[in-house]
């Protein structure tokens, strides 16, 4: 660990054992998910279903076996398992155990795929991607920011395009394993490669507004969009067909460029305005390279959106109430594992193991109290978490 960075965990202690003047203002957010969720409620067949989990686990691979976060991996491969149950029918997992999380998001489908093949479990992966591919889809604005777990547009209350979905599915795609890669992927990468060209101009220009992450409208162009349409394009640059890694590998050294000249050095949420983004992590390894541009940017998002409750806060703009948001949280243990900052990876897992429910689930948030809040399981922290560990796993002997 270098001297910098352990001066960073330092500060980020110590910052977490302090409360904010104004935290007090917001009410605790509490769990959304009851505990009778990893059985059902009076059901039965409660112990034949986690057996049968249990069972579907061991037919992959458990990454952080034999370390103190294997039964997190296990718990977060068991809940991946009940949430995709209904994929031999077509039905998406929904993002998180409670109601208003009884979406699909294609950014938590491109990480849950990705996830699910690292741990050996293709045949879901391809089903995930399959899912993806049958969602409605405009060419000039991308994927909905979500969709109903049937495949079909969300009608009551709905958000709307987020234009940093085609960069993720991308990128998800290039990261996969052949095996995990259904013949619709071949489709779904093009399309998705056209959105993103069209959208930024081959990489000339900055995308235009839209929500990201944060599920906010915005006014501005966000590090949260476009950081994910240059993953994606380095992505099919790299493992696309070979008609689309020139295009893709142009238009991807043009918008990086773009982007640090237009958001850097600052690379704050909106460039030199909106604070610190967990979005910085998403130029980071494995999305880009370790670039020293970046990983000074990707250290002060640490210092600037730590909370009290001793994780991370979407941004340092985000409400100062002492909650942590796990997914944030885990985007930066998976970044530090693949960029080789193994000390900071596995802070912030042991800080994700030691917030999980009774129940062993990732929740979404960890209020201010210690407590978990809002969904548990959430899939997009615990894709995150398996893959984390996935990246810290010793590279294989060649003996």
């Amino acid at each position: 660990m270098s001297a910098v960075a352990a001066l960073v965990c330092c500060a980020l202690l110590a910052a977490c054992g302090s409360r904010t003047p104004t935290q007090d203002v917001w009410a605790e957010p509490q769990l959304a998910t009851p505990p009778q969720y990893r059985i059902g409620d009076g059901d039965p067949r409660g112990a034949s279903i986690v057996r049968a989990a249990r069972e579907w686990v061991e037919l992959g691979s458990v990454p952080g076996q034999g370390t103190r976060w294997e039964s997190m991996s296990r718990w977060a491969l068991i809940d991946l398992h009940q949430a995709t149950s209904g994929l031999s029918s077509g039905r998406a997992p929904a993002a998180g155990a409670a109601g208003s999380w009884d979406y699909f998001w294609p950014r938590d489908g491109a990480f849950i795929a990705l996830a699910l093949d690292r741990t050996g479990h293709s045949a879901e992966a391809r089903a995930i991607i399959d899912v993806i591919a049958r969602l409605p889809f405009d060419p000039a604005q991308g994927f909905d920011a979500r969709y109903l777990l049937d495949g079909s547009r969300v009608v009551a209350e709905p958000r709307g395009p987020q234009s940093d979905g085609c960069g993720w599915v991308l990128w998800a795609i290039g990261s996969m394993t052949d095996a995990a890669l259904p013949r619709s992927a071949d489709g779904l990468r093009t399309k998705c490669l056209m959105n993103l060209l069209r959208l930024t101009s081959s990489g000339w220009l900055l995308p235009p507004p839209s929500p990201d992450y944060w599920e906010l409208p915005v006014g501005q162009t966000s590090l949260g969009t476009v950081a994910p349409m240059i993953a994606g394009l380095r992505a099919t640059a790299d493992h696309g067909p070979g008609s689309e890694r020139w295009v893709a590998g142009q238009a991807a050294k043009r918008l990086e460029a773009r982007v640090h000249d237009s958001m850097g050095p600052a690379l704050e949420r909106f460039g030199d305005t909106g604070g610190m983004d967990a979005a910085v992590a998403m130029l980071m390894p494995p999305f880009g390279p370790d670039d020293k541009r970046t990983t000074k940017r990707w250290l002060a998002y640490q210092r600037d959106a730590a909370r009290s409750s001793g994780g991370l806060a979407p941004g340092s703009g985000w409400r100062q109430d002492g909650t942590s948001w796990t997914p944030e949280t885990a985007l930066v243990a998976y970044t530090a594992a693949a960029s080789g900052r193994d000390k900071t990876a596995e802070h912030w897992l042991t800080w994700l193991d030691d917030h999980r429910t009774p129940w062993g689930s990732l929740p979404e948030k960890v209020n201010r109290s210690g407590s978990p809040a809002g969904p548990a399981p959430l899939l997009w922290t615990a894709a995150l978490v398996l893959l984390t560990l996935d990246e810290l796993e010793p590279a294989p002997s060649h003996e």
